[in-house]
């Protein structure tokens, strides 16, 4: 997954959680050599508003300027997970079991990358994916994205 490395994730979660809310994920994107973009999704049980987005903004910045994790120019973007809702934790996928979703490998398994399909939730290091009558364990580590599938 795009996830950003373990120690930005313990530093974004160091600062967003003591103000109440849920960090859903964290990812870093873009090249080391031009400009990255920092992804910072937030949720919260009544919520997320654009305030609410401006004030974790605020405080990351002043964090990341002290602590300065990444290396090179950088923007950060603070959002809500959306509709489609991005999974990066193994929690994550059990607690959307049953749901739709879309999943990006890394590299092709059996010829493809991509798959839709109705989640199964995770067993071991895999995610497992119902997709046409057939059942799918993807690694866990060969996941690029996953993202609810919004029904509309």
């Amino acid at each position: 997954m795009r996830r950003a490395p373990e120690k930005l994730n313990a530093l974004i979660a160091r600062t967003v959680e003591p103000m109440g809310y849920e960090l859903v994920g964290v990812e870093l994107a873009g090249s080391g050599k031009g400009s990255q973009t920092l992804r910072v999704y937030i949720d919260h049980a009544d919520g997320i508003t654009l305030d609410d987005c401006v004030a974790v903004s605020h405080q990351l910045s002043g964090m990341l300027d002290v602590e300065d994790p990444i290396a090179g120019n950088y923007e950060l973007e603070v959002s809500s997970p959306g509709l489609d809702r991005p999974l990066f934790r193994p929690e994550h996928f059990d607690r959307f079991t049953g749901e739709r979703v879309r999943i990006k490998l890394a590299r092709a398994m059996g010829g493809r990358r991509n798959f839709e399909g109705v989640l199964r939730g995770h067993v071991d290091d895999c995610v497992i994916l119902a997709v046409d009558n057939e059942e799918y364990r993807l690694a866990f580590d060969d996941i690029d994205t996953a993202r609810l599938v919004p029904e509309i």
